[in-house]
């Protein structure tokens, strides 16, 4: 698919005020390839269970942002999608039908090996500087380290990945533990709804069987995002990305018009899905561990991953309604 430069949709990630980050304990690999469902609620924190969870969340495509082995709002809110799929009681809580409904007991691999390419270490970016006048002279925004990029090939968290190989330089050769996630869906979306109220984006085939479920940030108080009913426009893969001060925010100093090259680490990330609603989109994120932590420009933004599998399965016309109801 050919690159398209939005050049007139804009969107900006928003911080709000967080708590200190949870401090992540190392799970060994053989300690999450043992562990089984016991009954209850997924443990607080960070646990083998919570990581068995997410990734067989991903493989039924009800996406839990990042695998990252934390019992957070994006797996709790993935939890109850899942149970409004299934036709289960939609609480998002862990309990033993949602682990039955996952093939809990008949899993697989939840982690397997992976050795590390010499492609994998190919068009790294050395170092980003926060301010947009400089990114704008870059020619590509891409990842800047070897597990960055295997982080999100594998839908993991970063610092989960290394701690679950301590001992890895992430160099070519090494063979390293990666989450053992689905294939992308293979599938014909007619329509897909944002969930505003939950922070989710479910696509629906021809006969209304919702395909798939992607956690979102989506829009803010300040700035929300549309309501009603638009079409896509078009699909950029890899697109650049234009900062208009006079339109939409201000970035630092700047004043003026900027385009920014294309990468993952850009402010859209990977994909644009053009909505008919003019400044309004579908993209990815360079933060994928923050989409339920921060708040957009009136925009949708999901994973790098999930925006790519969304992107393959819409096309212009596909109908994105924006709703306040819930699942």
């Amino acid at each position: 698919m050919a690159r398209y430069s939005p050049m007139k949709n804009f969107c900006f990630i928003v911080g709000i005020l967080l708590a200190p980050a949870q401090a992540i304990a190392q799970l060994s690999p053989e300690a999450i390839s043992k562990t089984n469902y016991a009954g209850g609620p997924l443990p607080e924190g960070q646990s083998a269970i919570t990581v068995v969870v997410q990734v067989l969340l991903d493989r039924a495509a009800i996406s839990p942002g990042v695998i990252d082995g934390f019992r957070g709002p994006m797996s709790r809110s993935a939890i109850r999608a899942f149970e409004a799929r299934e036709g289960l009681e939609a609480d998002g809580v862990m309990d033993s039908d949602v682990w039955k409904a996952l093939d809990g007991d008949d899993r697989g691999q939840i982690l397997r090996s992976y050795r590390i390419t010499e492609e994998d270490a190919v068009g790294l970016t050395d170092g980003l500087p926060d301010d947009y006048a400089k990114l704008a002279k870059m020619d590509w925004l891409g990842y800047t380290s070897v597990a960055e990029r295997l982080a999100e090939d594998f839908h993991m968290d970063q610092a989960f990945l290394r701690n679950l190989n301590p001992d890895a330089a992430f160099q070519a050769g090494e063979t390293i533990f990666v989450a053992a996630t689905g294939d992308p869906i293979d599938a014909t979306v007619t329509r897909v709804e944002v969930r505003k109220d939950v922070g989710r984006v479910a696509a629906f085939s021809k006969d209304d069987i919702m395909v798939a479920n992607y956690p979102a940030t989506v829009g803010s108080a300040e700035l929300p995002s549309p309501s009603g009913t638009h079409e896509i426009t078009a699909i950029a893969i890899e697109p650049t990305y234009t900062y208009r001060p006079d339109e939409n925010f201000r970035q630092g100093d700047n004043d003026e018009i900027l385009v920014l090259p294309p990468g993952a680490n850009g402010p859209v990330g990977i994909v644009w899905i053009d909505l008919s609603k003019p400044t309004y989109g579908i993209h990815g994120t360079s933060d994928p561990d923050e989409l339920f932590q921060d708040q957009s420009h009136g925009c949708v933004r999901l994973t790098n991953w999930d925006a790519r599998e969304l992107a393959g399965m819409v096309d212009q016309g596909t109908a994105v309604s924006f709703v306040s109801e819930d699942n």
